[in-house]
């Protein structure tokens, strides 16, 4: 049964109502509401407008091709998400009292990154705490993507790659950091020297992961730091794919070194520059970690 929250004398709101206006103001569509919901979208779009009749006004710009929201909806915003926050953290604490930890966390984590076990001691985490839900996602967007999920309250909490000026908005802990070198086809007419500097490689074509990844935004703001915006040929989607593509003769690269194995035909040769790609762990600054997630947090600390 959904709990209510006295709006006036005269009505209630359901936090229901709240989690469906959510929802569409995030995907701004109330097919993916319903969707990301598990609900039909008769029903998503039923308790908005019951939502805006109680409110008194509307909530969202509707048109035959998009979905917007509107002032009052902007403003409502913020303060239906801490609306809904509070009430999962009294939820919370009664149920903790009398059945232990109990609650969710979202995760936002990067493909091969072996910095911490995280499989391992997400699995400690659950036969301690069985009751706390976990969901992980690998990203396909990327720090920069999962950046704005932690921000927006789609996560609670990500492994970021991101430079410090991109980590606006988030309490970061550091977990490591590793240094750049250039990768290069054992053909390339550098491959013999005992180090490359970035504009050693600008004249040629590079592999690496998609617009948005923490690696990548590191080195595309280095090249346009020296005027000379390089070309990437070839894009992946997982860090480690990198090697392989460079031994195709598709390209060069500059990636952190995290150890991946190369082929006969790739060279791993230092950078001049003395450039590091940070990993940190992040969560949402404004607000207060729930305390399931605070004991995961605890929980990675101890463990590295």
């Amino acid at each position: 049964m959904a709990t209510s929250i006295a709006v006036t004398d005269n009505s209630r709101m359901e936090t229901r109502q709240l989690e469906y206006f959510v929802a569409v103001a995030e995907e701004l569509s109330f097919t993916r509401a319903a969707q990301r919901l598990y609900a039909v979208q008769s029903t998503v779009s039923a308790a908005v407008k019951a939502l805006e009749a109680e409110l008194g006004t509307t909530l969202f710009e509707r048109s035959t091709r998009r979905v917007t929201l509107s002032a009052a909806g902007s403003a409502f915003l913020p303060e239906a998400k801490a609306a809904l926050e509070a009430v999962d953290r009294a939820m919370a604490v009664a149920q903790e009292a009398s059945a232990g930890l109990r609650g969710s966390i979202r995760i936002g984590t990067m493909t091969n990154i072996s910095v911490i076990d995280l499989p391992g001691l997400l699995g400690a985490f659950h036969e301690r705490y069985p009751l706390v839900d976990i969901h992980v996602t690998v990203s396909v967007t990327g720090s920069t993507g999962m950046a704005d999920d932690v921000r927006s309250g789609r996560l609670d909490l990500a492994l970021l790659g991101l430079p410090e000026a991109d980590l606006a908005g988030l309490a970061t802990r550091p977990l490591a950091s590793w240094p750049y070198v250039a990768l290069l086809p054992s053909g390339h007419r550098l491959a013999d020297a005992s180090s490359v500097s970035l504009p050693d490689l600008t004249r040629d074509s590079f592999v690496d992961t998609s617009t948005g990844f923490g690696n990548r935004v590191w080195i595309d703001r280095t090249y346009v730091g020296l005027g000379t915006p390089r070309r990437v040929g070839v894009e992946v989607a997982d860090l480690s794919a990198v090697p392989a593509y460079v031994e195709a003769g598709l390209g060069v690269a500059v990636i952190p070194d995290l150890g991946f194995e190369v082929g006969p035909g790739v060279v791993r040769v230092p950078l001049t520059e003395r450039m590091t790609w940070p990993l940190t762990i992040a969560t949402l600054a404004s607000r207060p970690p729930s305390r399931a997630l605070r004991t995961l947090l605890d929980l990675i600390g101890h463990s590295r």
